[in-house]
C-alpha cells in the first residue's frame, strides 16, 4: 500500500498535514497554517519538491537525534520528519517520503462547515 497525506484541524483552529507511509507511520509533519488551502498548498510543495534529495536539509537536534526537514526551491521549510536513533535511520525516512511524498491520495479529517 502507498502512502498518503492526512489534513486535520488543531484546537487553536489552525490547519496542518502529515505524510504517511503505507504502514500508516508518520514520515513528514507541517507546520500549522491559518487556513486549510495553505496546508493543500503545502502537499503540492512535497508533491513536486519529495523527488529531490537536494531540498532535503540533513540536520541533528540539540540532543543529537538525526533528523531532516524538506524545504521547497525557494528554501521554505515544508516538513519536518520525527527524530530518529542513527543516520541511517534517517535515511530510510528521506527515502520513505521519496516514495510517498508524490501520492495524490489526501484524506481531510477536518470538519467541513
Amino acid at each position: 500500500m502507498s502512502g498518503w497525506f492526512e489534513v486535520s484541524q488543531a484546537s487553536n483552529a489552525q490547519y496542518r498535514f502529515v505524510l504517511k507511509a503505507g504502514n500508516g507511520e508518520i514520515i513528514l509533519t507541517s507546520e500549522y497554517y491559518k487556513a486549510k488551502a495553505s496546508a493543500l498548498n503545502g502537499i503540492a510543495s512535497v508533491q513536486k519538491n519529495s523527488q529531490e534529495d537536494g531540498r532535503y536539509d540533513r540536520l541533528t537536534s540539540k540532543n543529537d537525534k538525526p533528523y531532516f526537514n524538506l524545504k521547497a526551491a525557494n528554501h521554505q521549510v515544508i516538513g519536518t520528519s520525527q527524530l530518529y536513533t542513527t543516520e541511517q535511520s534517517r535515511e530510510k525516512g528521506i527515502e520513505s517520503v521519496k516514495t510517498n511524498g508524490s501520492s495524490s491520495t489526501i484524506k481531510d479529517l477536518t470538519v467541513s462547515a
